[in-house]
């Protein structure tokens, strides 16, 4: 175990064994790995980006013991993009979860920290192509143009977490002028308090996030064994 409280081992044993057939196996491995990473610290932007480096690095050193024939390694680099994606994206909805608490107790947007809590979602997914594009420029032979064209094509794309992060800050924004006609102020004095330790209360809610999908698909441990 590394200091990012990842087992960057398992990561790069998958792909160094990895094939083109193991595609969409890889993406769930690295999510889940990226996941609980994330659940596992105070969802700072800090700790997301040393979380989505880790990961990157543990998928190119993997990715470069591979010798199996005819891997397309841009293709499997992009499983690995795509799970951080799937995990990040999770990560914007518990943040948009926490803030909505505040919101419904009449915090105003307008307050310090929960403006700068808003404005962490809207870099979410500057912070994700930053942080994999830092850790890529790090790959070696033909890793770091694979790396390149993934970044690329996804930046016309779009991320899950880019298209999650904007609609949640809409949703938030729309949800505090109701609350702010609505004239609640309930709990207001409270939400403040609770407000010191957003981003603990993030990864809470993020592991609950987690704990409640699993509850009601048992199967899923059955299929993706």
């Amino acid at each position: 175990m590394f200091k990012a409280g990842i087992d960057q081992d398992a990561i790069i044993h998958m792909f160094s064994q990895a094939s083109a057939r193991q595609g969409d196996a890889l993406r769930r491995a690295v999510s889940d790995a990226t996941l609980k990473a994330l659940q596992g610290r105070e969802l700072t932007l800090t700790n997301i980006r040393k979380v989505l480096e880790t990961v990157t690095q543990a998928a190119s050193t993997g990715m470069g013991q591979n010798t199996l024939p005819a891997v397309d390694v841009g293709e499997l680099l992009g499983k690995a993009f795509a799970g951080m994606d799937a995990a990040l994206l999770q990560a914007v909805q518990a943040h948009r979860m926490a803030l909505q608490q505040f919101v419904d107790q009449g915090l105003a947007l307008q307050e310090k920290n929960m403006k700068e809590a808003l404005a962490n979602i809207e870099k979410m997914e500057d912070v994700f192509f930053a942080s994999v594009g830092k850790a890529a420029q790090q790959a070696t032979g033909p890793l770091q143009p694979a790396w390149e064209q993934v970044l690329s094509a996804m930046r016309l794309k779009g991320t899950d977490t880019g298209a999650q992060a904007a609609t949640s800050v809409e949703l938030l924004m729309a949800q505090a002028q109701s609350a702010m006609r609505d004239g609640r102020a309930a709990g207001l004095r409270s939400a403040q308090a609770m407000m010191e330790s957003y981003a603990t209360l993030v990864s809470g809610v993020l592991i609950g996030m987690s704990d409640g999908l699993q509850a009601s698909t048992p199967e899923t441990k059955t299929h993706n064994t």
